[in-house]
């Protein structure tokens, strides 16, 4: 008897070792494979072949000695074991990302702050500001990265992100750092051809919308009083670079932010009596409160989203007519001039 519980005393202690022994990169690939609830997409989100995923999620399955999915051809669903895990891993994520987080602060006099935000005002509004902050603290690298995809500032996709949806991580510090307004607008020369707009007769004109994360596809109904945008819409894009180059070059109406104002482009506000708006919200994790450079790249964003100094970023809409004088201080010239002359092709 002694001799057998020696022996179980001897595979339990095996078996922890085991455990113990698990890969980050294990662990991490079943993270992925509980958040994108495929295989294929996980292994694509982690940059490997879908046979070398499978193969690690084998491998930790049999580390611990249990199933950590249920495979169907529906996809991938926890099993009771890996929903009971799951929570403790993510902790274990968080706690690494901690870690590099303040690796990055260990020179806070220089190095890179990366900063993720949705396209147009990445582009149109911080983009050309970025330049003048380039010349001013010039050991600061700011890696500006626009897209409409949300990064996730939490698992380390970026430091900063502006974005269009509130985080809800405690992790994070999150701040408003104004409005987007959202007017409807076309060319002159598409005005003098087919006139403006009106709710009761926008079946007649064409649409160019943008279809992309973190935008409500069906706000533009909803905003027209319309129950379907079909035979209207003349181009969908998911670049707003291209919904304002489209605008510009005569191709129908499209909604843009009343920003687009200061940026020296071509465009002629749609008056239907109804407008949209979005909040913009600045987000960074709490480690990067004590980072210097961070604290100037922060400090310097609402800086130049302050609706104090720049009125189209209120709560309160005002009317893009009313803006042109009030933004003379923003203007940057910015526009699509700089890849073709405004007004139909």
């Amino acid at each position: 008897m002694q001799q057998l519980l020696h022996r179980g005393a001897a595979g339990t202690q095996h078996r922890t070792d085991e455990v113990l022994d698990a890969s980050w990169d294990d662990l991490r690939s079943f993270l992925a494979c509980a958040r994108y609830k495929s295989f294929r997409n996980a292994a694509e989100g982690l940059g490997l072949t879908s046979t070398t995923l499978m193969r690690r999620i084998d491998r930790l399955e049999d580390s611990i000695g249990c199933r950590l999915f249920l495979r169907d051809q529906s996809g991938l669903t926890l099993s009771a074991e890996g929903a009971a895990m799951i929570g403790d891993v993510m902790e274990m994520e968080r706690h690494a990302f901690n870690i590099f987080r303040r690796a990055a602060r260990s020179d806070d006099t220089a190095g890179t702050v990366r900063v993720a935000v949705t396209e147009g005002p990445g582009n149109f509004w911080i983009l050309p500001r970025l330049i003048d902050f380039q010349k001013t603290y010039r050991k600061i690298t700011v890696d500006l990265r626009c897209a409409m995809e949300q990064a996730d500032v939490a698992r380390l996709e970026a430091d900063i992100a502006i974005q269009l949806e509130r985080p809800t991580n405690p992790d994070l510090i999150i701040t408003k750092l104004g409005r987007l307004h959202i007017h409807a607008f076309v060319s002159e020369g598409y005005r003098k051809l087919h006139g403006s707009p009106t709710l009761a007769d926008i079946r007649n004109h064409r649409l160019v919308i943008q279809q992309a994360p973190q935008i409500d596809d069906s706000a533009y109904a909803r905003v027209l009083g319309l129950t379907s945008l079909e035979g209207i819409v003349g181009i969908k894009t998911n670049s707003s670079i291209g919904v304002l180059y489209a605008v510009e070059r005569g191709a129908g109406m499209g909604f843009l932010p009343t920003s687009s104002v200061a940026l020296g482009a071509a465009l002629v506000p749609v008056d239907l009596g109804v407008h949209h708006h979005a909040d913009l919200w600045l987000t960074y994790h709490k480690e990067f409160r004590n980072s210097d450079r961070h604290k100037i790249v922060i400090d310097w964003l609402k800086k130049i989203f302050d609706p104090r100094t720049h009125p189209c970023f209120k709560d309160e809409f005002i009317h893009p007519n009313d803006l042109v004088p009030l933004m003379a201080a923003s203007r940057t010239n910015f526009g699509m001039q700089g890849y073709v002359a405004a007004g139909p092709a």
